[in-house]
């Protein structure tokens, strides 16, 4: 009885202090977007959360192509992927100025591969993981106790082919996800039609193999970015050869993905060209929202809660070319998206109760936006 009630305490403890944590961050403010783009380096905004009023800070960061961004929990230092496409990319480091929203470069390290399109930090803050898309490998580093990365730790590889032979011609390593737990890393594979399952040992800084090794999805479909429900019972997987989510549910004892469900993520009836990009969940895993790039659109799904599946709610037109990395905003009522080809991004509402999205007038001029990182002001 006694090793009950300790148990209890102990839970009750830790969810009173994650509340109070949440009570706090809803009470924050004051922040600092930073935007990677397709160009020279990482550029910031001061945001106001309670106006989405934002004022330019320019560039802050000098890295080549920074098309991903992301931080530690912590929110002391900022890592980008370098996303060359000729020669060896990088991941770099940097140091957050909360106060002022500089960033000060600490190290950048090899990608081991071309074009390293993505990155994640663990959520011990141990260690970060990053995918170069063209040549299909999954780097992984030690982040030291000053933000810098480590010497490469390990390195994940795969091999063959899809039936498009023009895009799937071998491995194409899309993204990086940790799950809630920090026991499994996903990595879609665009080149391979699977989402790739790796083991995490944070304390190393490795990934291993996880048992299965992978799940796969339809042939010739192209997975490209996954977003896994708060709950940890569901994986949304959004393709970019053929414009669809696959709605997975998840073990969480072994990592493993079941496909339960295919979604168009365009208008029913749509024969043309879509190439969607990015894919992300409401905190509360309620609305799931897909950017479709060529499409020009954002596709808006309602998540069933009791099986996860979705029903596609809205696809709305975003004046753009080519919308391709989407973020909420730290409130949770805001949708930025980044469009790549006319250098710039927008601000849309989100419906709390409905989930719809309506556009507003804010739009910002930026080159080639791709990636948003929030971060709270001091």
């Amino acid at each position: 009885m006694k090793t009950n009630y300790y148990k209890w305490a102990a839970a009750s403890a830790i969810l009173s202090l994650f509340a109070m944590s949440e009570s706090h961050a809803s009470q924050h403010k004051e922040y600092f977007l930073y935007v990677g783009v397709y160009g020279n380096g990482i550029y910031a905004y001061h945001y106001d959360a309670a106006t989405a009023r934002l004022s330019p800070l320019n560039m802050v960061g000098e890295v080549g192509n920074p098309s991903f961004l992301a931080t530690d929990p912590d929110f002391r230092y900022l890592y980008a992927a370098s996303e060359l496409e000729k020669g060896e990319g990088a991941v770099a480091a940097f140091a957050i100025n909360r106060a002022t929203g500089a960033l000060t470069p600490l190290n950048s390290r090899p990608s081991a591969g071309v074009a390293p399109c993505h990155l994640a930090v663990d959520h011990t803050a141990k260690m970060l993981i990053a995918a170069n898309y063209t040549t299909g490998g999954v780097p992984s580093y030690p982040i030291e106790h000053d933000g810098r990365l480590g010497n490469m730790a390990s390195l994940m590889t795969a091999s063959g082919t899809g039936p498009d032979k023009d895009r799937q011609e071998g491995p194409h390593a899309h993204e990086t996800v940790f799950s809630a737990d920090n026991k499994f890393a996903y990595v879609p594979d665009l080149g391979l039609d699977e989402i790739r399952i790796y083991r995490v040992e944070a304390g190393t800084a490795k990934l291993t193999p996880n048992d299965p090794p992978f799940a796969k999805t339809e042939p010739g479909s192209g997975p490209r970015h996954i977003a896994l429900s708060p709950s940890g019972k569901f994986a949304y997987v959004i393709h970019e050869l053929k414009p669809q989510v696959g709605v997975f549910s998840r073990d969480s004892s072994t990592g493993a993905l079941t496909l339960l469900q295919t979604v168009p993520s365009v208008p029913d009836g749509f024969t043309g060209k879509a190439d969607p990009a990015e894919i992300l969940i409401d905190t509360a895993g309620k609305f799931v929202y897909a950017s479709n790039r060529t499409f020009g659109s954002i596709a808006v799904f309602s998540v069933d809660s009791a099986n996860g599946k979705l029903t596609r709610i809205q696809v709305i037109k975003t004046g753009g070319t080519m919308p391709r990395g989407v973020a909420f905003d730290p409130t949770g009522s805001r949708l930025f998206v980044g469009d790549q080809k006319t250098n710039r991004f927008i601000i849309f509402q989100i419906d709390a109760a409905g989930g719809k999205l309506t556009p507003t007038d804010q739009s910002y001029e930026v080159p080639s936006p791709v990636a948003f990182e929030f971060v709270p002001a001091k």
